[in-house]
């Protein structure tokens, strides 16, 4: 499976983990965004950042921190790796 493909799973994987918790997402294909998923909850809003394998780095964290976002949303990091039922989950703060 090639980068692109294992990405988009892992994208997709994370959206059904938001929409089990109760939150409408959509994707940013290709990650052309700062976010790759956008989910919207009654009381809340998540953006988050898919990654495989990898944390981000630290400039791209920087990024991901400065983006306005209104108070009632949470910026979180999904770090997929191998074989692994349940991404690693750090809020960016």
């Amino acid at each position: 499976m090639n980068a692109k493909a294992k990405g988009t799973r892992n994208e997709r994987r994370s959206i059904a983990l938001l929409e089990a918790a109760g939150y409408r997402c959509t994707r940013a294909a290709a990650s052309l965004g700062d976010w790759d998923i956008i989910g919207i909850g009654s009381t809340d809003i998540v953006l988050c950042q898919v990654k495989t394998r990898d944390w981000p780095g630290s400039a791209e964290i920087e990024t991901l921190r400065l983006f306005p976002a209104p108070a009632n949303a949470r910026k979180l990091l999904h770090r997929w790796r191998d074989r692994q039922q349940f991404p690693d989950v750090r809020k960016v703060a």
